[in-house]
């Protein structure tokens, strides 16, 4: 087992990085993720349905979306860390056969409240911007 370590807010200052990552974009992780959030909808497991509204296949949902922007900072931030807010806005679909890179940056501090703002993007490797954001994360303080 892993010992997950969490940030604490002093360690963090504006302008730092997070790692990149890169999600492969699947069949399986498209269909699964939207019937594991409910969404039924035909666009995201019927390749016909998806291919009648113009796309090349099934396409991510926005639920699918928020989570992995909401991951990517936790699996950062580590498992203390609190999710207090989260603004998304979506672009160009994820669709099977993409790469997903999604990068992200400390943009504000609040020493009051303990609480950093990380903007998110995530780009696909063929029509570039899929998702961007700002996740708000509460990190403990002092040593």
């Amino acid at each position: 087992m892993t010992d997950y370590k969490t940030l604490n807010y002093d360690e963090v200052s504006v302008g730092d990085k997070l790692p990149p990552q890169d999600i492969d974009i699947t069949t399986g992780l498209i269909v699964s993720t939207a019937l594991a959030t409910r969404d039924y909808e035909p666009v995201h497991h019927d390749k016909a349905v998806a291919q009648a509204t113009g796309l090349p296949d099934v396409f991510m949902n926005i639920l699918t979306s928020q989570s992995f922007m909401t991951r990517f900072t936790t699996d950062w931030s580590g498992p203390e860390a609190v999710v207090k807010s989260l603004d998304i806005r979506l672009g160009a679909p994820n669709v099977p056969g993409m790469v997903m890179t999604v990068t992200g940056e400390v943009k504000a501090k609040d020493d009051d409240a303990g609480i950093i703002d990380i903007e998110v993007v995530g780009e696909n490797n063929i029509w570039g911007m899929h998702m961007q954001g700002t996740v708000q994360l509460a990190l403990p303080k002092g040593a």
